[in-house]
């Protein structure tokens, strides 16, 4: 008679423990698993205790930048600025005219600043032609502060040269100085870029 050999029992009996919780990777595997099965697009799980990241937002546009307190500055050609200097005179001496009685001397103050914003708007390439079209202007605007008619408009326009020309003369020396300061600045500033790209060749 065979006797069979009972095979001792290795552990003990089997004892339902709990299970540790399952770490989020699991869990986001899990979820996108059943995403894909369910035919839906997996998302990921966001881990317990994080924050929602804040959607972008547009960045402010920049404020537009005030131009009542910019000056204008524009660049005048030889005839533009020509062109500029003797309606400005003719307008300013007839408002002269009007206004003060055909004053010369408001004609020879109001002369200057017009000088110095011709000789300052004309373009670098017509520096020169600002001390020439400056006393032209000074004739040009004489005219309706000569008065007359005729001959004694051109012998009042006459007598105002001659007896005015310490203003033509001031006005052009003023334009003549910003027009030779500005080319100087011009040609140091050639001088440095040509310097610079000397350097840069090397």
């Amino acid at each position: 008679m065979e006797q069979y050999r009972t095979r001792p029992a290795q552990y003990g009996p089997r004892r339902d423990r709990p299970r540790p919780p399952l770490p989020p990777q699991v869990k986001r595997g899990a979820g996108g698993a059943a995403a894909r099965a369910a035919g839906g697009p997996a998302r990921p799980a966001r881990p317990p205790g994080a924050q929602r990241r804040p959607a972008p937002g547009r960045r402010p546009a920049p404020a537009p930048v005030a131009a009542a307190g910019r000056l204008p500055n524009p660049r005048l050609t030889g005839l533009g600025s020509g062109l500029f200097c003797a309606v400005a005179m003719f307008l300013l001496g007839a408002l002269c005219a009007a206004l003060f009685g055909a004053s010369l001397t408001a004609y020879g103050v109001l002369f200057l600043p017009v000088c110095v914003l011709t000789a300052v708007w004309v373009r670098p390439g017509d520096l020169m032609t600002a001390p020439i079209v400056v006393p032209i202007a000074f004739a040009a605007g004489l005219l309706p502060v000569a008065g007359g008619d005729g001959g004694s408009r051109l012998m009042g326009l006459v007598t105002a040269l001659a007896t005015q020309a310490g203003w033509l003369y001031g006005g052009t020396l003023v334009a003549g100085l910003i027009v030779l300061a500005r080319r100087i600045r011009l040609v140091h500033r050639r001088r440095a870029a040509a310097a610079s790209r000397g350097r840069a060749a090397v």
